[in-house]
């Protein structure tokens, strides 16, 4: 099992804890981790660009002059997407849909597989709790100056330290998240991840496979 030292909000270490090697080490798969975060970054996506089209337009369905003997070219209306105020053809509409499906399965494996490189790469901190003597964000910020932490952050709190996110939610390099919805797009967008050993344990009931197999037993 791979051991990760527990730090207090001071910096230093107090414990030194051991990872479930089913969640903590589990080899990579680029392709799988790609696949999963596109997803995820699709279903983020809120459709804005939107053009009418010639039946959108406001104006007069009369032709405007008759067909022949003008001298101009014809016409049949004047919110053709030729003149000037027109629909617009095959422009962006916002009834396009860039959802992605992707099975429970994948994202629980592509989650093993984020948290099996920070571990890795030593860019997951694990504290023993949240606790302030003060809720102020000053004291969070100098809290992660002490962790060493000055670039994008993600700090995981468990449901019972739910209260304690608004510590840090004014910190402009820090990101938020509750262990129950950490996912592969927030942690591949954050240099660290912070977690509590109460998040550790979240998670390992979230992911444990194999634990919920034995109890069921």
């Amino acid at each position: 099992m791979a051991k990760i030292a527990v730090k207090n909000l001071k910096g230093k270490k107090v414990e030194e804890i051991e990872l479930s090697p089913d969640i903590f080490e589990v080899k990579a798969n680029d392709i799988l981790l790609h696949q999963v975060y596109v997803a995820l970054h699709a279903n983020r996506r809120s459709v804005i660009a939107h053009t009418k089209t010639r039946g959108n337009r406001a104006g007069s369905t009369a032709k405007p002059w008759r067909q022949k003997g003008t001298g101009r070219a014809r016409t049949g209306s004047v919110r053709n997407p030729i003149w000037r105020k027109g629909g617009v053809t095959f422009g962006p509409l916002n009834e396009r849909n860039f959802k992605k499906k992707i099975n429970r399965k994948m994202k629980k494996q592509a989650i093993k597989m984020v948290l099996s490189g920070k571990v890795s790469s030593k860019e997951m901190i694990v504290v023993d709790n949240y606790k302030l003597e003060n809720s102020k964000t000053k004291e969070m910020a100098r809290s992660l100056e002490n962790l060493k932490i000055s670039k994008k952050a993600l700090l995981a709190f468990s449901l019972k330290e739910k209260d304690s996110m608004k510590n840090s939610r004014n910190i402009s390099f820090v990101s938020n998240i509750t262990t129950d919805s950490l996912n592969v797009f927030d942690m591949l967008n954050n240099k660290y991840l912070v977690i509590s050993k109460n998040g550790i344990g979240d998670l390992e009931d979230r992911l444990g496979e194999k634990m919920k197999a034995e109890s069921k037993k």
